[in-house]
């Protein structure tokens, strides 16, 4: 079986190494991958990006399926294109991909479903945008409409830092489309979970919980980011919560979707935030829908997978998603990005990679911004590896993790120091 994944960053990494530990795969190809799933094993790159010549290339090499890990292609309608050829692929297609590729849509389809999310209103006008900013006050959070790459996030902890948002996203115009239009929304506050779960338009399969850390610096300072690390499971998300959520969330969500005449297949991420209380008490409101994977939360969660992964997705493409299990690990899995120098502003390529900790079966570092400058392996892009573990503790998850990061170098290189700080016990006095 030879399958095709579509993208360059850690969440392909790690998704094309474990579905090449199946006994049926004889080769996977990424579109376009990076400098480490170049070295992996049964991994190989092409440097195709166009939609038609990835159509072509799946005909040719007789890809059994495709996965679409990046938003970027199936907000442009990738899905539709290799159905349309005939193809199997894994994602929402462009209507469907809507979740992620417009807030404002998002917004709409969670109030006509009864799906809890904060307050909201959108504005195009910087005028009008700042004016209800004034009348609400900070904390407050301001989102770029549409995709921007992870950098379309803002919470304004001052009414100033909400009107420099607004300048930057709807003055300026750095954010392209992305920004011709902004999200205000009320600033939630509790602790927030990542609940990922696989498609098929109708059935439902749940993936193991996760929870990452959004903000460079550690206690939760500095700029958001695409995430500094992340592990599974997520004590918050306990069995009572995680029924609460499949009900209250996820299958309205899809359900919604096939009543609006849009049937989801794909990845759907809900990232939520979970309010204090009991379970029974505890608010649960969605920040955001994603049409695929989380990274980093996929690297802890492809750890965490034991059975043949090929065999969920096939379940998921034929539509019987229903009898596809999933065997956990019971371990923790935990993972630590190490990003460029300059990140998440404006990140520095070309910085040779030095050092390398040994994969091993517990510790594997997956990687984003690498790439091969003749024989030298160098950072590009700004969030460059993320080793992750398997331990037997949060505790011994997060020891394993950073002695991996002892054993890896490049220059500049940026990195928490409490990834899975939130999971452990606080402190007593």
């Amino acid at each position: 079986m030879k399958l095709l994944v579509i993208g360059s960053g850690g969440r392909e990494h790690a998704l094309a190494w474990k579905l090449s530990q199946s006994s049926r795969i004889q080769a996977i190809y990424l579109a376009p991958g990076n400098g480490g799933t170049s070295r992996t094993p049964l991994l190989h790159n092409v440097d195709i990006q166009d939609t038609d010549e990835l159509i072509e290339f799946a005909r040719k090499e007789k890809i059994a399926f495709t996965i679409v890990g990046p938003e970027a292609p199936l907000a442009a309608g990738i899905v539709d294109a290799f159905r349309t050829a005939g193809l199997r692929i894994f994602g929402p297609t462009r209507d469907a991909a809507q979740l992620e590729s417009s807030k404002e849509y998002a917004k709409a389809f969670m109030l006509r479903h009864d799906i809890q999310t904060g307050a909201h209103e959108t504005f195009s006008d910087p005028a009008a945008a700042k004016a209800y900013i004034a009348r609400q006050g900070a904390p407050i959070v301001i989102k770029a409409d549409g995709l921007a790459a992870g950098k379309g996030v803002v919470v304004a902890e001052t009414l100033d830092e909400a009107n420099q948002a607004i300048d930057h996203m709807l003055g300026d115009g750095s954010l392209g489309p992305a920004g011709a239009r902004v999200v205000i929304e009320e600033f939630l506050s509790g602790e927030e979970a990542s609940f990922i779960v696989m498609c098929d338009g109708r059935h439902v399969q749940a993936l193991a919980t996760s929870q990452d850390h959004k903000r460079l610096l550690d206690n939760d300072q500095g700029p958001n980011t695409g995430g500094m690390g992340a592990y599974s499971p997520a004590p918050i998300v306990t069995p009572a919560l995680h029924n609460r959520i499949m009900r209250e969330v996820i299958l309205p969500a899809v359900q919604g979707m096939a009543r609006d005449g849009i049937p989801y297949t794909g990845f759907l991420y809900a990232g939520l935030m979970i309010g204090p209380g009991t379970d029974s008490q505890r608010s649960i409101k969605v920040l955001e829908f994603n049409c695929r994977l989380g990274d980093p939360e996929t690297q802890p969660i492809m750890m965490r997978i034991k059975n043949d992964l090929p065999t969920v997705f096939e379940h998921a493409l034929n539509g019987t998603l229903d009898q596809a299990e999933i065997e956990w690990d019971r371990r923790t899995a935990l993972g630590v990005v190490l990003a460029a120098h300059g990140y998440p502003g404006t990140p520095r390529q070309g910085d040779a990679i030095t050092r390398l900790a040994p994969d091993t079966d517990e510790r594997m570092t997956f990687h984003a911004g690498t790439a091969w400058e003749q024989d030298t392996l160098v950072t590009h892009g700004g969030r460059v590896l993320c080793v992750t573990v398997l331990a037997d503790s949060v505790r011994r998850a997060q020891q394993a993790a950073y002695d991996g990061i002892s054993l890896t170098h490049f220059d500049g290189r940026q990195y928490r120091n409490d990834i899975g700080s939130r999971a452990l016990p606080p402190v007593k006095a």
